[in-house]
């Protein structure tokens, strides 16, 4: 068994923000990182200041060497199991057999996008099928590009994507727009589609279109979609974490969930993090938790002090 003062399950922007911040406090940090991070797709990241147009893997390996540099250890594989530990620790059981313990904990395991079940479309995901526009949105200005909606938050979304383009349409099902948005959308020249999408085309390995399932095509070059957010939380649940309405984790603004000693940081808690948000959380997340085991460690040396040790 092996002890760590803080263990963070999730090696991506949060998750190695947080463990440099730690690792230069001096702290004992273990990163275990599945190796699956969500915009693994995508060839480029942007919006990241003085990092735009990294590709994430880069990023990624640059994060790894700083946190290693200053004695943070990391560990390829997945969390199993948590296990709360006497009055404040942690077991942290990991897939290949071992344990080791953790005095706390950062969860910065991110999400994953569930697209709608349209042929084409999966196989299209961050490369002409895109879901941010301030990520990707200036790489397909000023082309043909599509929505897909379907919801009132679609609404809103396609007419973010309208800064990009003056040529966007809005594929949507009947009878799904209000007469207020449908004046919206005309209001600011956005295409209305009312149908059914039955899949996407491809010609010469590029995104050439939508097919309706009345048969009409639709030429687009490239679409965004809102896909379903799905927090990969399911540690966080079987630990006790108190979840909201809508599924989320329950955090106060340093990333504290409702267990004391687990902070979450990043994609799992944060829907709409980008990955310089991200990376922000965990930082933040990172100091909060430092001060908390300072509070320990002085709590501690005072009750030694009082025994005579």
């Amino acid at each position: 068994m092996t002890e760590f003062d803080v263990v963070i399950v999730g090696g991506g922007a949060a998750g190695l923000s947080a463990a440099l911040v730690l690792s230069r406090a001096r702290r004992k940090v273990l990163v275990v990182d599945s190796g699956a991070p969500r915009n693994a797709p995508a060839p480029h990241m942007h919006g990241f200041l003085s990092r735009d147009g990294m590709p994430p893997a880069g990023l990624l390996e640059v994060g790894r060497d700083e946190m290693k540099g200053y004695g943070g250890e990391i560990r390829a594989g997945d969390v199993t199991e948590l296990v709360l530990s006497g009055g404040s620790g942690f077991w942290v059981l990991l897939s290949d057999g071992q344990r080791v313990s953790a005095r706390r904990l950062l969860i910065a395991t991110g999400l994953r996008d569930e697209l709608p079940d349209i042929p084409g479309l999966a196989a299209r995901w961050a490369r002409d099928v895109l879901h941010c526009p301030y990520c990707h949105g200036f790489e397909v200005r000023d082309r043909q590009l599509g929505v897909l909606g379907g919801s009132a938050e679609s609404v809103r979304y396609v007419q973010t994507v309208r800064q990009w383009t003056t040529d966007v349409v809005f594929f949507t099902p009947p009878g799904s727009l209000t007469p207020l948005q449908r004046s919206e959308l005309v209001a600011r020249a956005i295409g209305i589609v009312e149908g059914t999408v039955k899949r996407v085309l491809v010609e010469n390995d590029q995104l050439s279109g939508v097919e309706m399932d009345d048969g009409r095509i639709i030429r687009r070059q490239a679409l965004f979609v809102p896909p379903r957010f799905v927090p990969h939380n399911d540690l966080l649940a079987r630990i006790g974490c108190e979840m909201d309405d809508s599924g989320w984790v329950v955090r106060d603004g340093t990333g504290l969930t409702t267990i004391p000693g687990v902070w979450v940081a990043g994609n799992v808690a944060n829907p709409r993090a980008q990955v310089i948000t991200a990376a922000g959380e965990g930082s933040t997340s990172a100091i909060a938790i430092n001060a908390d085991l300072i509070e320990e460690d002085t709590r501690n040396a005072v009750r030694a002090f009082s025994l005579g040790y």
